[in-house]
């Protein structure tokens, strides 16, 4: 009897520590530049430097482990040749395969003084494998907690999520596969890319039935989310998909009062904010 006592009472103290930690959907601190892949736009770029600190003080770390090895080997970064071209000098790259490596405070030495990270895009499968649960994870925590900006693209930016959709070894139009931690930047939330430009505007229905204390968030290539603790903002070319399962389930009984639309979800366009906690566009 007194260890199932214990037992509650240290499941009730892990509880309240986890939920007082996690105040806001978005980052308590910081911002992320989430992306859905395709051409990053110069507005998306702009957005990211000056959340890193500007052009003259940004110290920005590109990620490529979820890119394929070959890829990596080559060495040429479009993401550096832009951030270059758009004035930033501080610029390095990060990337290892191995959790062990990713575990070093030599490895984990240049993130102490980053203000940005870009996850470049590929499987986001391979930043999990390299990077949960380690040393590494918590410094990309700690660039949020110094005020600093995270961003991904594709991979990168499903990993940014808690539920990582796309996830499975065997190939990523598996929505719930071996895979499913994300970095869980944003607490709750599920992130799909590609969204329009590859016709996957269906494939989140079934992971938010399956997980209904999940928002889904689909956004088209060449589009970004910018969030700031609970709110996020549509910027760049296209549209962001919003899944929940109350719109889910309410599908069938017309539009709901906040989106015209009578369907599974509704889209935000350039400019619209919507409110993460209270799953609402914002007016």
């Amino acid at each position: 009897m007194k260890r199932i006592l214990f037992s509650l009472v240290v499941f009730t103290l892990s509880f309240t520590s986890e939920t007082h930690a996690q105040t806001t959907v978005g980052p308590d601190k910081g911002s992320l530049v989430i992306v859905g892949g395709g051409n990053v736009g110069p507005e998306i770029w702009a957005k990211f430097i000056e959340l890193a600190g500007g052009a003259a003080n940004a110290n920005i770390i590109i990620v490529t482990t979820a890119d394929e090895d070959s890829s990596i080997a080559r060495g040429r970064s479009v993401e550096k040749e832009t951030l270059q071209k758009m004035g930033v000098q501080q610029i390095s790259f990060l990337h290892t395969r191995n959790p062990k490596t990713a575990n070093t405070d030599s490895f984990v030495a240049p993130l102490k003084k980053a203000t940005g990270i870009w996850f470049r895009g590929g499987r986001q499968w391979k930043l999990a494998d390299a990077y949960l649960n380690t040393l590494t994870q918590k410094e990309f925590t700690n660039v949020l907690n110094r005020g600093g900006v995270i961003a991904g693209t594709s991979a990168g930016a499903t990993i940014i999520g808690s539920f990582m959709v796309r996830g499975d070894t065997k190939g990523n139009s598996i929505m719930i596969g071996d895979h499913l931690t994300g970095f869980d930047f944003m607490h709750h939330v599920a992130i799909d890319q590609h969204h329009l430009r590859r016709n996957r505007i269906f494939d989140l229905i079934d992971v938010i039935k399956l997980h209904p204390d999940l928002l889904g968030i689909g956004i088209d290539e060449s589009t970004a989310i910018v969030v700031q603790q609970d709110l996020f903002e549509v910027i760049g070319a296209s549209y962001v998909a919003i899944y929940d399962i109350d719109q889910i389930n309410g599908a069938s009984k017309g539009p709901r009062e906040q989106n015209s639309s009578s369907g599974p979800f509704y889209f935000l366009s350039k400019g619209q904010k919507f409110d993460l906690k209270l799953r609402k566009i914002t007016r």
